[in-house]
Formats: C-alpha cells, structure tokens, sequence
C-alpha cells in the first residue's frame, strides 16, 4: 500500500507545493555545482595519474563521496519531480486504505483511549474505495497501478517519396515554367555551300499553383496545461496528419479543386508492348526502367506497395533459394541498382518508376505549422483549444516523360 506523507514528513507547510518547487531548483543547482566540482577532481586525478601512476588516496575519497552525494540528490529530484506531476493544478494526490482510514477516525481514537466500545466507519460515506482521492480525506484501493511513461501510439506510415524529389521554395502563389512540347531535329551531315536543315522547337508554358494541406481538432485546455508530453503528442499527430496527406497528393493527387497533380498522373502509361511471356513482376520494372532510358532519361527510383515489394523478396528459384534477398540479413531495399521506396500511398499492384531528382520539384511556400488558440467558437467557456496544422505546397513536373506508371499483371 502506498505510504501517506503529510507536510510534517519534510518540514513543509505544503507538500508538492511551492515549497517542493523551490527544494527542486535548489537540488539542480546543487547539482551543477557537484558537477563543476566532480570536473576538478577528476582533472587532479588525470595529472596524478600522469605524475605517480596512481590516484591519491584523498582524491579517490573525494569523488567517491560526490558520487554518493550526487546518487542521493537525484533520488530526491525524482521524487519531486513525481510529486509535482501527480500534484497537477490541485494538491497532491494521496490515498488511504481502509485500515489507515479506520486508525484515523474519531471512533477508534474513542476506543482506543477508553479500551472498551465500538468504532464503525462507513466507507460510502466516505468514498468509492476503488477510486483515488485529493488530500488526505479519500479511500483508494490498497495497491495502485504503474502508469508506464509516454503514449502508445498507432503505427504511423513512413514518409519517404519527398526525399526523392528535388526540393525548392517559393514565395509566390503560383510557379509558372516552360516546358519544351516538341522537337524535330533536322541536323545532318552538310557539303559545303549547301543549304542547312531546319529543326523546330516548341515550347508551352506551365504554371503549377501552390496548394494548402491542413486540419484541426479540438482538445481540453487543462489537459494541454497538465501533461506536456500529451501536448507535444497532439503537436505530433497534427503534423502527422499533413505529412499522411502530402504522400498521397504527391503521388496520386489528380489536379482537381485543391488537389496537388501528383506524379502518377502526369507519369508516361507502361508500354504493354514490352512484356514478354512468363514476365515477373522484376522483369517488369527492369521494363520500365528501359522505358525512361529510351526517353533519354535514367531513372533514379522505384515506388511500390509493400504488399508488391514482399512478392518479389519472397520469389525463389527452382531449388528454393531466395532469388532476391538474403534472409540472414535482409539486404538493401534496392533492385535493378535503384533504391526502392515501398510505401501505402501507392496502390497494391501498381509500380512507378522515374528520373525523381531530375524531372521533377517541390515547393514549399509555407513548411508545416501548428497553431493552439482559445479564440475559437465557444472554446473559452468550455475551456477548450483548437489545433490547427496546415502547410502550402507546390509541385511541378517539368519532364513527365521520364516517369512511368504501370500495374502488374497477374499470372494466368
């Protein structure tokens, strides 16, 4: 059962007030001084060695008793600092078991000085015995439960398609480019005197606009105020949220409304025409990736499903053997000598394979912000806060010819 410490336990009129907060400050100042002081006695140890091979006797006592010291005091930090983050906004959170409560009421102090009579206590009078109280009048159950540290969180997606894109900024609304649309080259081999060819070139200009990814919830303003990791937590999932988003918007968003126009759409269809009979999905992306070089580009990256990317780690050969991976150690996400990105904001089934870091760019006009406000609806008398995360981004694809985009036929 928990122990009971009243404000004579520490000397203090309040305990897990003001008092344990100024105790606490004078322990972490304490302890910079002992560390300032360890520092010294552990650079006369160093020359002491350097001179006689050996530590004195009085600098060994030295350290040894700092090092108690030190043990002791954050011993005492700990404690605090529990007490102060049980303490919250009220006073410390205390709980009794029944026969605590039993020894402190007035009728067994009756008995027990008379030593005759009854002593009843009524425990719905008092509390509900399986809850905790506040100060020192409530009942609780006999042995309290571990609050193990942090948040457990759901899994959380990995975000990994921006890092293959050439990253930029812009301070406009809009990013407008010119994008060569054809070409025909004419150049050859001339006599002299002779009449040169003519090529033509055309030329279209783009304009990408910046789009705003963002999101809000509502959460308790004495729960932000109280538990700071909780706060931090929120602060997290708010950008979490963006980030979730952004993958999908930048692979697959379709244009429309304020959706981004991501690379799949703008990507070059797969040439059907290059499957071959008893083709793997392996030989497929060793297709694709033929496909851009064609268009003189070299592809820096493939994008897949995990649930493809397994597939292909899982394929053996007539013996067996693993074709694609070792086992014992996993091997590099890597095929064809291009990384692989393996990630849920493309579908199941689907490949898209391309020259990242040449044809296409991001551009961040605002990076991703939350805000915390209370001026919001009814809020203030609810004592609420809103949380808001947004960010604003663009994209262009200047060369969409060096991206192809194609699904994997099933086997028949």
């Amino acid at each position: 059962m928990q122990k009971i410490h009243y404000p004579s336990d520490y000397g203090r009129k309040n305990a897990g007030g003001a008092d344990d907060k100024l105790e606490l400050k004078s322990l972490l100042d304490k302890l910079s001084e002992r560390d300032s002081e360890i520092k010294q006695w552990c650079e006369k140890a160093t020359a002491e060695i350097k001179d006689t091979g050996k530590i004195a006797s009085e600098t060994k006592s030295a350290l040894e008793k700092l090092s108690e010291e030190g043990i002791k005091s954050n011993a005492r930090i700990l404690e605090l600092e529990q007490k102060l983050a049980r303490r919250g906004g009220g006073d410390e959170h205390v709980v009794k078991s029944i026969g605590e409560l039993m020894t402190d009421c007035e009728d067994f102090k009756a008995l027990s000085q008379k030593g005759r009579g009854t002593a009843r206590l009524n425990l719905k009078a008092v509390a509900n015995i399986t809850s905790a109280t506040s100060g020192q009048g409530g009942v609780g159950v006999a042995i309290q439960p571990d609050r193990l540290p942090g948040i457990q969180m759901p899994a959380q997606r990995q975000f990994v398609v921006r890092d293959l894109i050439m990253p930029g900024r812009t301070a406009s609304n809009a990013i407008e480019y010119v994008q060569e649309s054809g070409f025909t080259n004419s150049a050859a081999p001339v006599a002299e005197g002779a009449q040169k060819p003519q090529s033509d070139i055309s030329f279209e200009l783009k304009t990408t606009t910046v789009k705003t990814i963002a999101h809000w919830f509502r959460a308790s303003k004495q729960v932000l105020a109280d538990v700071p990791l909780l706060q931090s937590y929120i602060n997290g999932r708010a950008t979490y949220g963006l980030k979730y988003k952004e993958e999908e918007q930048l692979i697959a968003g379709d244009g429309t409304g304020q959706n981004l126009l991501g690379l799949v759409p703008q990507a070059t269809v797969f040439d059907d025409a290059r499957r071959k009979a008893n083709d793997t999905p392996i030989d497929t992306l060793r297709h694709a990736i033929l496909q851009v070089r064609l268009a003189e580009y070299r592809a820096t990256g493939i994008v897949l499903n995990p649930v493809d990317w397994e597939s292909i780690e899982l394929q053996k050969d007539s013996t067996g053997q693993y074709i694609w991976v070792n086992v014992q150690d996993g091997g590099q996400q890597r095929m064809w000598k291009l990384p692989v990105v393996d990630t849920t904001a493309i579908a199941e089934g689907e490949f898209l394979v391309g020259a990242f870091d040449l044809a296409a760019q991001v551009f961040d006009r605002e990076d991703a912000a939350v805000e915390v406000s209370t001026e919001d609806a009814d809020n203030f008398t609810k004592n609420m806060v809103t949380i808001r995360a947004e960010e604003r981004l663009g994209m262009a694809v200047f060369r969409p010819e060096s991206f192809v985009h194609g699904t994997f036929k099933k086997a028949a």
